[in-house]
């Protein structure tokens, strides 16, 4: 016996790798439905070998369904995910609209797994931001074993981080630069990207700090540990698909690069490739439709007394959102609802 299963924004690029992971991870499903907006209504997505037609979300009567994975934005979510919920269906959402809500888990499940027990609370579960979630899933293990005082992370975050129009802007203004006839001027953000980086993703704060560098703080306490210091720097760079980080982390305990290394190659979800060598690293282009996060470039930091620096990639469409949707439907399943 296995689940009724609601995709929630079934065209989008989020909505369209939960699909394809649902049929490669086969989860049990026993029947599926692909919703959307009005405007994509009768739009056709594939799910493994069969093809859905997009339903209309205000429509649609979320009774009976067991899980829905939510890949809109939060004005949508606002509206629709406390209507599934009361409806009986467990929701698992994808935008940020609950993750600071402490009636609500957020969960890596690689990290913390358990925390999916509290769901019951509002049917519904959040996934994290995508460059929290590949982090954790490095610091997790380490932390276990040497605990964190502190992290000091800088993120290179792909176009695909803002939604297919990211992706077309990119697209549009990289040929554009070969063709002086053509000017395609920024709109999706807030510079060129093409052959560009731009240190601004989300809203700027009052303490400088945008809103994704917040987000990473706040969520690496919500899932991991309150006690670790967090800063981050949020930088969007011309790659289409793949979220790299730099990451520094100080210990409480001395960690030697080589345990370190082999802590995280029997992490859960962790890919180690890291040859001191031209080419023995990690870069989001091998990352790309990879389930794993791939850690690299791991070694000691001599400028202070227990730190190390890494390297850490993953596909953003993957690990940063699908993918752990669909794991934290796996665990919702393994550890409360029973029928797979």
């Amino acid at each position: 016996m296995g689940y009724r299963i609601v995709v929630v924004g079934a065209t989008g690029n989020v909505g369209r790798e939960m699909l394809n992971i649902l049929d490669e991870r086969r989860f049990p499903v026993d029947e599926i439905a692909a919703v959307a907006s009005r405007r994509s209504l009768g739009t056709e997505v594939s799910f493994g070998d069969r093809t859905l037609k997009c339903q209309d979300l205000e429509q649609f009567d979320f009774t009976g369904w067991d899980i829905a994975l939510f890949a809109v934005g939060s004005e949508a979510t606002k509206v629709h995910a406390p209507r599934a919920a009361s409806a009986g269906c467990v929701v698992i959402d994808n935008s940020s609209l609950y993750r600071y809500d402490p009636d609500v888990p957020l969960v890596v499940p690689e990290v913390n797994a358990a925390a999916v027990d509290g769901y019951a609370k509002k049917n519904i579960i959040a996934n994290p931001n995508c460059s929290t979630a590949q982090m954790v899933v490095v610091l997790k293990p380490l932390h276990d074993r040497a605990r964190i005082k502190r992290v000091v992370v800088s993120t290179y975050q792909s176009v695909s981080g803002a939604g297919k129009e990211g992706m077309d802007e990119l697209w549009d203004q990289t040929k554009a630069v070969y063709n002086p006839t053509q000017e395609v001027p920024p709109s999706k953000f807030q510079k060129q990207i093409a052959f560009n980086v731009i240190p601004h993703i989300d809203s700027f704060m009052d303490d400088g700090s945008t809103r994704e560098e917040w987000k990473m703080v706040a969520e690496t306490k919500k899932i991991m540990d309150p006690s670790i210091k967090l800063t981050a720097t949020c930088v969007r760079v011309p790659v289409f698909v793949g979220h790299s980080e730099a990451i520094n982390i100080e210990f409480e305990d001395f960690l030697d690069e080589d345990e370190a290394r082999d802590i995280l190659r029997e992490a859960p979800g962790i890919m180690v490739i890291d040859k001191r060598e031209a080419g023995g690293y990690a870069t989001p282009v091998e990352c790309v439709g990879d389930f794993a996060t791939f850690v690299s470039r791991i070694r000691q930091d001599s400028t202070i007394e227990n730190g190390l620096n890494l390297w850490c990639v993953s596909d953003n469409l993957r690990k940063g959102a699908a993918l752990n949707a669909v794991q934290i439907a796996e665990t919702l399943g393994n550890r409360v609802l029973k029928k797979g």
